[in-house]
């Protein structure tokens, strides 16, 4: 992981994308590359304006110092420090149960760990080990093949399409498995997500089959707006949900299994099998708990502003494709977001956008995007994707000032 994956909205999963960059001489361990990333954080950091403020780009003592503010006005600064996860540790977990309406919840130090455990304890109840998931699903993308080389399980495809699988695409598909996985919203296709209609006849779909229904739920905090249904009542479609507690809600790190109390309880002996029974986690259960406060409430505002902000930079695209030095092509995916993130596409090679954006900060202390990449394989050539977050920075950006961004980021590129 490092710094640019996290800052365009990445947040340490893209490696692959990544692979292959760092250039340049290696002196006393550190690369060009490593010197330039650190720059592209500095300047990307101090902005004076932006759509987003990730976490990396702080410094330690700011960031303890927030947390530390927001312990005290929280009556937390006398709470006992947690011993092998009792405290502060089970009150994240009861507080995240009661959020997903939910009988139990499980804290885990990463959300890899946590899927690992509930996929295998499933297939321990199913009697399957074959896991039905997308190809883009992270567990494919971004384990290194872990579901396998570690738990032992098989995984099999409905679809390959940039969506989730259909009702008739899991009714019909010529294997039989023990779980269906979905991942709410499908982050490596542009952060979509079904209608509610549509989720809702896939898991009926599966439960035909005999199978149960688990959410790859890291981002499920701000899919309520899309589906326009409470929180617990999404994740209630599932028979057990992750989530993640630093990709949506501002936290340090960690992740959360919910689900049945039984299946919570066997979770808790894999997790101390796979070396998750850490000793203390109170800082990052505090930042977890602030999150939950503090982010988790703001989250709609986010989703509903990220179409602002979506609509504003299509407009803005589309005034210039046509002209001399316009890009001639571009996406905005999807069109109408689905969370607070998406994708924007142009025509033009990762290292030059990613300068273009680099020079626009810079020069006017406006952050719009950070980092650019290659498309995955199959991509078309010549073109380069990022991912827009739009979150509390972003909220007093109106439409105009974010065309008017990204006018002069267009500009500069053409230049």
């Amino acid at each position: 992981m490092n710094v640019d994956q996290v800052s365009s909205g990445t947040t340490g999963e893209a490696a692959g994308r990544a692979a292959g960059e760092t250039s340049g001489g290696v002196a006393g361990g550190v690369t060009d590359e490593d010197a330039a990333r650190r720059h592209r954080a500095r300047v990307w950091g101090g902005a004076a304006r932006s759509l987003w403020r990730p976490s990396v780009e702080g410094t330690v003592g700011g960031r303890l110092r927030a947390l530390a503010g927001w312990m005290e006005a929280a009556g937390l600064a006398d709470a006992s420090v947690d011993v092998y996860g009792d405290g502060l540790v089970e009150e994240l977990e009861e507080r995240t149960a009661a959020e997903l309406g939910m009988p139990a919840a499980v804290f885990f130090p990463t959300g890899t760990m946590a899927q690992q455990v509930a996929l295998r304890c499933w297939a321990g109840r199913t009697g399957s080990p074959v896991v039905a998931l997308h190809p883009l699903a992270h567990p494919e993308v971004h384990e290194g093949g872990a579901l396998g080389a570690v738990s032992g399980l098989r995984t099999v495809h409905p679809t390959d399409a940039p969506r989730l699988p259909t009702a008739e695409e899991v009714r019909d598909h010529p294997e039989p498995f023990g779980t269906l996985m979905l991942e709410l919203p499908l982050r490596d296709a542009g952060f979509v997500l079904p209608s509610w209609e549509e989720l809702t006849a896939v898991v009926d779909a599966a439960r035909e089959r005999e199978a149960v229904v688990h959410f790859d739920g890291a981002r499920l905090w701000e899919c309520p707006t899309h589906f326009g249904r409470p929180l617990a009542e999404v994740a209630g479609l599932a028979d057990s949900v992750y989530v993640s507690f630093y990709k949506s809600l501002d936290g340090m790190s960690g992740a959360a299994l919910a689900g049945p109390e039984d299946l919570v309880e066997e979770a808790r002996v894999w997790r101390h099998r796979y070396g998750g029974q850490l000793f203390q986690q109170y800082p990052v259960a505090l930042s977890a708990l602030r999150g939950l406060d503090v982010e988790l409430p703001r989250l709609p505002s986010y989703v509903a502003h990220a179409r602002v902000v979506a609509d504003a930079l299509r407009g803005a695209f589309a005034e210039t494709a046509g002209r001399a030095g316009g890009p001639g092509w571009f996406r905005v995916h999807p069109e109408v977001p689905h969370t607070h993130q998406f994708q924007v596409w142009l025509p033009y090679e990762p290292d030059v956008l990613t300068a273009a954006a680099l020079a626009q900060t810079e020069r006017t202390g406006v952050c719009l995007f950070r980092r650019w990449f290659a498309p995955g394989a199959g991509g078309p050539p010549g073109t380069a994707v990022t991912e827009v977050t739009v979150a509390a920075a972003a909220l007093d950006w109106t439409a105009e000032e974010v065309g008017a961004a990204a006018r002069d980021f267009l500009a500069s590129v053409g230049g």
